[in-house]
């Protein structure tokens, strides 16, 4: 077996062409069923990511959402006083499983680069998680489900940069924004859809068995995440130079419309080797300036994982409350759609994210200076939709490192990995004591919702540079060979 640091090559020749003779009007034809037929089994971790919510947080964004909004909605149903926990300890307990997501996010993208196959990897991955999501309603004290939750987040964390990266190699830059969103669309419907589950199993399971409701929770969503991950095995493609289901001329179709849209020929021929992307993303500014600016952004969204409990201050019980919860995502996942195709079809990125983060930013004050039920309500609803704007921001960084598969692997787990320290500090931000009003959460979230915006505006700004130079660049060359980047491409801002 090849080390992971050896370059991987395909039987394949250097250039890649669609058979000769073949009209640019069949190929149209041909590039919409091939788009289609992805679409269809991406589809796949839409389910993945809804289910799992639904206790698991649809497969990782999802499955690994709604698995971490299961402890949020078992908190309202005896979680913390069965397992005794009192003070930090159920901070704790959301925040550990982050520390196992960041360190396995590179090791997790590095292997599934040098493995090559995502559709045994990434369901293999949620298999895993989902027995360990049932192990968490067994648990009996704070060490019981602390280690759980570790163990969770170390095997759930390979599955979102990973479903990013496979997007990225098979979808056009103007094609992966609105992809991106619908892919991760799972996770927002997850919310909802995992508040209303939770909402039945919390106020019917309560004693059958001898089982808390919490613990049927956990048993239930980890056992629909295994049996999803089991059929993901079979629908889920590869890349386009080894996925089986594909003809000879669709296989040539999804490479080189890639290379036409200036990923180079090295992306989809797997000629790069994984540890030499691994230096190119630590090497690169940009990783480290987009990661710091991450930390901010995943702290502004700590609210997502208090969201059940940001509801019940508006009084209602637990039934009502979890309700409540579900239309707020319900409109996120419609302002997702909506900017993710606007964006797509207006090649911008930047702007679409600073509007998200403005109106969410909009909801936080709303909530600071009222205790109005009605008002608190709509103002869940613009915190809400700051999902929408973040996923527009992973189709920017996708688009931003696209050139280069292993370091694009690198990079999106890089950034997303130990951008989650800022999850860590935002379990943190919404201790009780400072509810009902949270006055000072929202004032944090205020605070970095602005650093984080501005540090993107930065980079949005460095880019918009880098296009200005690539275009003198071309205007100015003699020859092509002296041109450092494909001629016509210009980053996504």
């Amino acid at each position: 077996m090849p080390a992971p640091n050896d370059t991987k090559t395909v039987d394949t020749t250097d250039e890649i062409y669609l058979p000769t003779g073949v009209p640019s009007h069949a190929r149209d034809v041909l590039e919409r069923r091939l788009v289609r037929k992805l679409d269809l089994r991406m589809s796949v971790i839409v389910i993945i990511y809804t289910l799992n919510f639904v206790s698991l947080s649809f497969l990782s964004n999802s499955i690994s959402i709604i698995d971490r909004s299961n402890v949020n909605n078992a908190r309202l149903q005896g979680f913390e006083r069965d397992l005794h926990l009192h003070g930090t300890q159920y901070a704790t307990v959301l925040s550990i499983l982050y520390v196992g997501y960041i360190i396995m996010q590179v090791p997790g993208n590095m292997f599934l680069h040098w493995l090559g196959r995502p559709s045994i990897f990434i369901p293999s991955c949620m298999a895993v998680w989902g027995a360990i999501s049932v192990l968490t309603g067994i648990t009996k004290n704070y060490t019981d489900v602390l280690v759980v939750r570790f163990f969770l987040g170390f095997v759930e964390a390979p599955f979102f940069p990973g479903v990013l990266f496979l997007v990225s190699k098979w979808y056009k830059r103007d094609e992966s924004a609105l992809r991106t969103s619908l892919v991760a669309c799972g996770s927002i419907l997850s919310f909802a859809f995992g508040s209303l589950i939770a909402s039945g199993i919390l106020s019917g399971m309560q004693g059958k068995l001898g089982q808390a409701a919490w613990r049927w929770l956990f048993y239930i969503e980890g056992g629909i995440t295994i049996f999803i991950a089991i059929c993901a095995i079979f629908i889920l493609p590869d890349f386009p130079h080894n996925t089986r289901w594909l003809t000879p001329d669709e296989r040539a179709l999804a490479i080189s419309r890639l290379a036409e849209d200036g990923y180079g020929k090295d992306d989809d021929l797997g000629k790069q080797a994984t540890m030499q992307g691994l230096w190119d993303a630590v090497s690169d500014w940009k990783v480290w300036w987009i990661t710091a600016a991450f930390i901010f952004q995943y702290t502004v969204q700590s609210f997502v994982s208090y969201f059940p409990t940001l509801s019940a201050t508006m009084g209602y019980g637990t039934t009502v409350t979890l309700l409540l919860c579900a239309p707020p995502w319900g409109f996120a996942a419609i302002v997702a759609f909506a900017i993710s195709r606007h964006s797509d079809k207006t090649q911008k990125r930047y702007i679409y994210f600073a509007i998200s983060n403005a109106v969410g930013a909009l909801g936080f004050i709303i909530s600071m200076c009222t205790m109005n039920t009605a008002v608190r309500y709509i103002s869940l609803f613009l915190m809400a939709q700051i999902i929408a704007g973040y996923m527009v921001l992973w189709g920017w960084i996708s688009n931003t490192f696209d050139r280069e598969p292993a370091k694009r692997a690198v990079a999106i787990a890089l950034i997303n990995g130990l951008g989650q320290l800022g999850s860590v500090a935002g379990s943190y931000v919404w201790p009780s004591n400072w509810g009902p009003t949270y006055r000072y959460s929202y004032a944090i979230c205020v605070a970095a919702v602005a650093v984080a915006t501005g540090m993107f505006g930065v980079m949005h700004l460095y880019l918009k540079h880098e296009n200005e130079r690539i275009e003198r660049n071309e205007r100015d060359a003699k020859d092509v060979k002296e041109l450092q980047d494909p001629i016509g491409f210009r980053y996504l801002i």
